[in-house]
């Protein structure tokens, strides 16, 4: 689970290499305080950033001061339980707050708030809003709601809310690098997942407000954008999932006519993309990214398991082979990119033959690296519904070991690999292990660290890789690299 703290101004990223950035405070013109937490995916950072907005127009700024604040936000994820019993707490936390400040007003967001709003606004009386995904624009009404002595919620979901009009507040200013949703929402009924029941059907958003966003960012000085979505392969743009054109007066776009848009944006922007779903990807997508330099070549592509049982199970919509012909098509189309997943185990009824699926599986890609969790069952699921949480959590545990030695070890020999040859790093902070580094990523996804010299965020610079460990690469400076434009 990924952590964002938007009110102290940290990004926390515990389930990934537990690495914590700081960052500005976002606006700061305004006479009411606004607190912001955020808590899971990246889609939930971008919705804070919308949500920013939209208070920012009705008088608030953000801090980084929790006591100082008249409205604190919790953006929550109902991923995994582990994230909800942590939102629980710092809710009891904020709790506190009322005694010395009864006109604070606290709120909760997104999928948690969705699915649990009946909970945290009667029966624990954490909350005073309760408000979800599609509902953010009637924040500003909802908080009257509760002045006026009323607890508010909304939780309707909505089937053409994609907050395109809405110019996010940056809320790291100063920063280089950004996302920018292009869709909300998801159609995939994979059955260990309460996305499509917190965030409602798939929708896409217009092509030409992406692309001004990104615009946008560019001046503003950010060098590299993600472009979100829950899976950004099924983009589409005036036509309908069966391929039919809706206005024939509007032309139509899908997920690789998008990012080649992006890409033209400027060749010193960046772009990446997140999530793909393998039954979605197409080899146009690949195609595309071969075409332009700034599109970075890097996938991260969920496989979840390597058994076509179990993904049966799960209800993904491939099957083993077609997994491993996807990855095919991206190691022959792109042969330098770099393949990133994430993988459950000890799923409903998982045999041991099963798992061993999913580590011959991961003997056969040697993804760059991953993301592994143990089965942790959703309310309200296809899997609660049908299946039985059957595997013990020792055997899980020790599974869940298994993977991540043997993951951590292909993405060590990886980035062995990469010692001799030189990368092109886009700037972005300070190392957090000395402040006389700073690190970056490469076009491939990789951290890398090098001496700070007099380089600032922003710049790009190729760095010769002299060491390794199995997440970063270590090396030095050996050119900066001019900008392609001004």
């Amino acid at each position: 689970m990924s952590t964002i703290d938007l009110g102290q101004n940290k990004v926390i990223d515990e389930s990934r290499q537990g690495e914590a950035i700081i960052i500005e405070s976002g606006n700061n013109t305004g006479s009411k305080k606004l607190y912001v937490e955020s808590y899971g995916c990246a889609m939930n950072f971008s919705d804070s950033e919308v949500v920013a907005s939209i208070l920012t127009k009705d008088g608030y700024t953000t801090t980084r001061n929790v006591e100082e604040a008249d409205l604190i936000l919790i953006n929550t994820c109902s991923i995994r339980d582990n994230a909800e019993v942590r939102v629980r707490k710092r809710l009891t936390d904020f709790r506190k707050h009322k005694k010395t400040n009864p006109k604070l007003v606290v709120g909760i967001l997104g999928c948690m708030a969705e699915r649990l709003k009946k909970s945290l606004l009667e029966d624990e009386k954490l909350v005073d809003i309760v408000a979800g995904p599609d509902t953010y624009r009637d924040l500003p009404n909802l908080i009257s709601e509760v002045e006026s002595g009323q607890k508010a919620v909304n939780v309707l979901l909505s089937r053409e809310e994609t907050y395109a009009d809405i110019s996010p507040v940056r809320l790291d200013q100063g920063g280089v690098t950004s996302f920018v949703s292009i869709m909300r929402g998801c159609d995939n009924m994979c059955s260990f997942c309460v996305v499509p029941f917190t965030r409602g059907r798939e929708r896409s958003r217009d092509p030409q407000t992406i692309v001004r966003e990104c615009h946008e960012l560019f001046d503003a000085g950010y060098r590299e954008v993600t472009l979100l979505g829950q899976n950004v392969d099924s983009y589409r743009w005036n036509t309908t999932s069966k391929g039919e054109i809706k206005d024939e007066t509007i032309p139509s776009t899908n997920f690789a006519e998008l990012l080649e848009m992006v890409a033209k944006v400027s060749p010193d922007l960046r772009v990446r993309f997140s999530t793909s779903h393998p039954k979605d990807m197409h080899d146009e997508v690949l195609h595309t990214m071969a075409k332009y330099e700034n599109i970075c070549p890097s996938i991260h592509l969920p496989v979840q398991s390597g058994n076509t049982d179990v993904l049966t199970r799960m209800n993904r919509g491939y099957s083993r082979e077609w997994y491993l012909d996807r990855v095919k098509a991206i190691k022959t189309i792109l042969p330098d990119c770099t393949i990133s997943t994430d993988l459950i185990v000890g799923f409903c009824d998982e045999t041991e033959e099963e798992h061993k699926d999913t580590l011959s599986l991961i003997d056969e890609v040697q993804f760059s690296f991953a993301f592994m969790y143990t089965y942790s069952e959703r309310p309200k699921t296809l899997a609660e519904r049908k299946y039985t949480d059957s595997v013990p959590e020792e055997v899980k545990s020790k599974r869940l070991t298994e993977i991540i030695e043997k993951q951590r070890n292909y993405s060590h020999e990886i980035n062995k690999k990469q010692i001799g040859k030189t990368v092109k790093v886009l700037v972005e902070n300070v190392s957090k292990k000395s402040e006389e580094h700073m690190s970056g990523r490469d076009g491939r996804n990789t951290v890398v660290v090098f001496p700070k010299g007099n380089l600032t965020k922003g710049q790009y610079v190729l760095v010769k890789v002299e060491d390794c460990t199995s997440a970063t690469l270590l090396g030095s400076v050996v050119e900066i690299c001019k900008p392609y434009s001004n």
